[in-house]
């Protein structure tokens, strides 16, 4: 038992030469995510500053045209230099913050769920009742819509692809990005693919 419990670890263990395939998955994973949040900020950066100063129908943040700024900035080039794997840990860094802005000002107030399923576990009040309000308000949302969709629209064309949802805009998608640049963050771009891996290589030696 001991000596095939060995193998297997010899095993998990080779795989290590491989352990630059995380974080270059991680990597390319989020630079279309924020490349498209950028740009999008870039394409309508007038109202992006109204929406961040406004206080009664947007964030109300101070110096919005100066937080607009850093932001649509932390995340163009942010995906720049997550794609080529330049300064990863640093670019994290603001990326990381820029995400807890996020979660905590505009989808916090949602709940958990950046889509509404009432079978998950944030949907339940035996989850502690983070989501359950939230859960409740949306799967009305969603019935009333499928009513309409179903008297109204061709509803099995509308559905043939998958189930109909409804968006709740809470922070999963915001946390779910945070753990991914904390893990970053820790690991670094990885080896080959990434310039880090190249410029420690030649000038930390």
């Amino acid at each position: 038992m001991i000596e095939l419990s060995n193998r297997l670890q010899d095993l998990l263990d080779a795989t290590k030469k491989l352990d630059f395939l995380g974080p270059l998955a991680l990597r390319l994973y989020l630079v279309p995510v924020f490349w498209v949040a950028g740009m999008n900020k870039v394409s309508g950066f007038d109202n992006v500053v109204a929406w961040f100063g406004n206080p009664d129908w947007g964030l109300g943040l101070p110096a919005p045209s100066l937080m607009a700024f850093l932001a649509t900035a932390t995340e163009v080039v942010g995906a720049v230099l997550l794609l080529f794997g330049i300064a990863t840990r640093w670019i994290c860094i603001p990326l990381l913050a820029t995400m807890i802005v996020a979660a905590t000002s505009v989808h916090w107030d949602n709940g958990w769920q950046a889509v509404h399923d009432s079978k998950s576990p944030f949907a339940s009040e035996y989850a502690g009742g983070f989501e359950a309000d939230d859960a409740a308000a949306a799967g009305e949302r969603l019935q009333r819509a499928k009513a309409i969709l179903e008297e109204h629209g061709n509803y099995e064309w509308l559905t043939e692809t998958g189930s109909y949802v409804i968006s709740n805009s809470g922070i999963e998608f915001a946390a779910t990005y945070f753990v991914m640049l904390l893990a970053l963050f820790f690991i670094g771009g990885g080896r080959f693919f990434s310039a880090d891996y190249w410029i420690e290589e030649r000038f930390r030696s």
